[in-house]
């Protein structure tokens, strides 16, 4: 049968396929409206799956929060070039697939295409998405906080949109709670930026601390002897590198050694307890620098940089009339882990011209 212009325009409007492949599919289907529509999406997943070898290191991070701060959801989702992450139609894909996930608080990537959305699943609606946009487009990771009366939680979304956090503070009250979401969002702003790996020294696994405390130890000596070279001031060689090993035996042999220097210099004995627990510190400061690097409440407050972040909390809770202590964080970098495919330009020109 003849296809008209009409049919053609109406199909285009509806799928926001090329125009002669709504042409195609409309006269492979003998102007069935509702087959040329599938034909174009079955042909959209067929192109996309062309690109499948193709890694999907770029997007956007999409988060969506509930007016009271009581749910959070954030997501990852992945395009082959940023170029295509910067397009209206990616942005739309991006705020209603996090959309979905807060919905249905879906809390496994896997699981999130049967979903239901709208009269089908939320599978079918994202592959009709990706085949209007045609570049490779995945969702990799997402995650969900849902708190009680007594917590908040709220996120942050980097300008770049690479970067996303989220929040969770539990209180003493809901009143207290109600106080502390900009607090949150406060937190998720510099996790964002300082980069934690995890909530607490708490969480480190033993042989990872026993690693990096040979490495960083070495890297430390290799920079003392160039700074030496140079005439340049030496750092100081700690013994550890995060609470997790400073035992009570530990600590008891540092103070024993600080007060055996003050012996040494002819400090008075009865001025010790004034000096000693100001070098405590300091051992601690110099001995625990993963925690600082990697452990969001060991780490020292961007916004007061005096107070770690745990300190920083507990003193907003306070002011507040309250407590209040992180419970949980989830922090998202778009291509974490992953290695982009970097492919000869004359060579993907020849690909995509056959």
């Amino acid at each position: 049968m003849a296809v008209t212009a009409a049919q053609v325009k109406e199909l285009r409007q509806a799928t926001d396929a090329p125009m002669m492949d709504c042409k195609k599919a409309l006269t492979q289907c003998e102007g069935n409206m509702e087959k040329a529509t599938e034909w174009l999406k079955e042909r959209g997943v067929a192109k996309s799956a062309k690109k499948a070898d193709r890694v999907a290191a770029e997007g956007s991070i999409g988060l969506k929060i509930s007016d009271d701060f009581k749910t959070a959801s954030l997501i990852e989702v992945n395009s082959e070039t940023d170029f295509v992450a910067q397009n209206t139609e990616f942005k739309d894909l991006v705020a209603q697939t996090v959309a979905q996930v807060f919905d249905t608080q879906c809390g496994d990537a896997a699981a999130l295409p049967a979903t239901a959305k709208d009269s089908s699943t939320f599978l079918e609606y994202f592959q009709g998405a990706v085949a209007k946009i045609g570049e490779k487009i995945e969702y990799r990771r997402l995650s969900n906080i849902k708190t009680d009366a007594t917590s908040v939680v709220n996120g942050y979304v980097h300008s770049n949109t690479r970067i996303g956090v989220i929040v969770e503070i539990k209180c003493d009250s809901a009143e207290t709670a109600a106080a502390l979401a900009p607090v949150a969002k406060q937190v998720a702003m510099h996790a964002s930026a300082m980069k934690p790996t995890t909530l607490s020294y708490k969480d480190f696994d033993a042989a990872y601390v026993a690693d990096e405390t040979k490495g960083r130890i070495e890297a430390i000596k290799k920079d003392n002897e160039e700074r030496s070279r140079l005439k340049k001031p030496l750092i100081n060689v700690p013994d550890y590198i995060s609470m997790v090993q400073l035992t009570e035996e530990v600590m008891t042999a540092a103070e024993d050694k600080i007060k055996a220097t003050l012996k040494e210099q002819g400090k008075p004995e009865k001025i010790w307890d004034k000096i000693v627990p100001g070098q405590l510190a300091r051992y601690i400061q110099d001995n625990t620098t993963l925690d600082k690097e990697q452990a969001l409440l060991d780490q020292n407050y961007v916004l007061d940089d005096k107070m770690s972040v745990a300190e920083a909390v507990a003193a907003a809770g306070k002011a507040a009339g309250g407590t209040a202590e992180i419970a949980s964080f989830v922090r998202l970098e778009v291509g974490e882990g992953l290695e982009k495919k970097v492919d000869n330009f004359a060579e993907e020109v020849a690909a995509q011209m056959a």
